[in-house]
């Protein structure tokens, strides 16, 4: 009877020390913050911009406001759909040990223009939005659902590992992942509205 007690004690110490490795009040702030960062930030770039300023494309290879906006989109919705199914999945705290990247170095990676990449095939802009506002729409809706996740979730976020082409996130990571990649191409559009030529209006 002894051995059972103990048994169990252990379990529920286990159970108790992995549900601490979550998503702690910190780790919650800095990302709802860093969502309402990003938020922000895209809505004030194109507000107010004409179709014209929309479709702009600095040179033939480069995107336009337009596209920039609808990769987004489609960016977010496809990393929120990979988070949420492994989360899905049981937690996996050993699997932690192949996570290399930190929460700082993930976002100051995607800060960086310097380093350009050509985007998957399922997320490059194909002109789904009849027009910006629809497109503004689309985002705030879906952003809205990503942040009230973030907002009240109590998952094990950090002993959830997703499995991405460069390197292996944790739940958490994958989220800060959505927020960053958006001020990311935000800049991107800044870059754009710089260029020369870019109409008056």
């Amino acid at each position: 009877m002894r051995k059972l007690t103990l048994l169990l004690a252990v379990v529920l110490l286990s159970a108790f020390t992995v549900k601490k490795q979550g998503l702690t009040r910190d780790d919650r702030e800095v990302l709802l913050n860093h969502f309402q960062e990003t938020r922000d930030n895209l809505l004030k770039a194109v507000d107010g911009l004409s179709d014209e300023q929309m479709d702009f494309k600095p040179a033939p290879d480069r995107w336009s406001v337009r596209q920039c906006l609808e990769h987004i989109i489609l960016s977010e919705k496809g990393l929120f759909e990979m988070q949420q199914n492994a989360m899905k999945q049981p937690a996996d705290p050993e699997k932690r040990k192949t996570i290399k990247a930190t929460d700082e170095g993930l976002l100051k990676m995607l800060a960086d223009r310097s380093q350009k990449g050509k985007a998957p095939e399922m997320i490059q802009p194909k002109g789904t939005y009849p027009s910006t506002a629809a497109a503004i729409q689309a985002f705030t809706e879906q952003r809205d659902k990503i942040v009230d996740y973030a907002k009240n979730t109590h998952d094990d976020l950090r002993n959830h590992v997703v499995d991405m082409p460069n390197a292996p996130l944790d739940g958490y990571q994958m989220l800060l992942l959505i927020s960053a990649h958006t001020g990311r191409h935000t800049v991107q559009i800044e870059e754009v509205k710089a260029a020369p030529g870019f109409p008056a209006r």
